[in-house]
């Protein structure tokens, strides 16, 4: 079957989710600029959210520009990778109104590593229903900047528990990481096989 249902569901999934977290931003009742000081967690976790979500669907996005099928197995595959991302505006927004408390860092944490794992097996199923020797596989094959998220992701989780701000400090380096281009991705380095 075609990729385009594929993508634009995706597409139509992650924009909820975008929508759903910025929901849950809520002004101050009052006119002051101290009515404001409340809302800098939820503000920096909903930051952090954004980038990471952003992130993500720029590379989904490349990742299916490289195919031009899919079969049930990448659907189910697909689905995965939504269900651990749908997570994140809960636990965002869990983590923001209680001012980065170790337990829900460590659960948001937790939920970003699976939006990791779910979206590497996502690559293994295309890359397995297409050629092994195909550009999608020679672009997914080895990725540094993933196996050292994960290993970042793994080690934040419990230091959650004892440092929950150098956690955070963590979770935005990781996102920042992912920032700086891509040279398998960017530049036309993926195409259509």
């Amino acid at each position: 079957m075609g990729k385009n249902r594929l993508e634009m569901f995706s597409d139509g999934v992650i924009a909820i989710i975008i929508t759903i977290m910025v929901l849950e931003l809520r002004g101050p009742h009052e006119f002051s600029f101290e009515a404001l000081q409340p809302l800098g967690p939820k503000l920096l976790s909903y930051v952090l959210s954004f980038v990471t979500i952003g992130i993500f669907w720029s590379h989904h996005h490349h990742l299916l520009h490289a195919v031009h099928h899919v079969n049930r197995a990448v659907l189910w595959a697909n689905l995965h990778f939504l269900f651990w991302l749908s997570l994140i505006p809960s636990v965002t927004a869990w983590m923001g109104e209680h001012q980065f408390h170790r337990v829900p860092v460590a659960v948001y944490g937790a939920v970003v590593l699976m939006v990791g794992v779910s979206y590497r097996l996502l690559e293994q199923v295309l890359v397995k229903f297409h050629d092994k020797e195909s550009m999608l596989a020679r672009t997914v094959g080895q990725n540094l900047k993933a196996w050292f998220s994960f290993a970042a992701y793994a080690a934040a989780i419990p230091l959650a528990f004892v440092a929950e701000w150098f956690t955070m400090v963590i979770y935005f380096g990781v996102a920042a990481l992912w920032l700086l281009p891509d040279k398998r991705l960017e530049g036309g380095a993926v195409e259509a096989d």
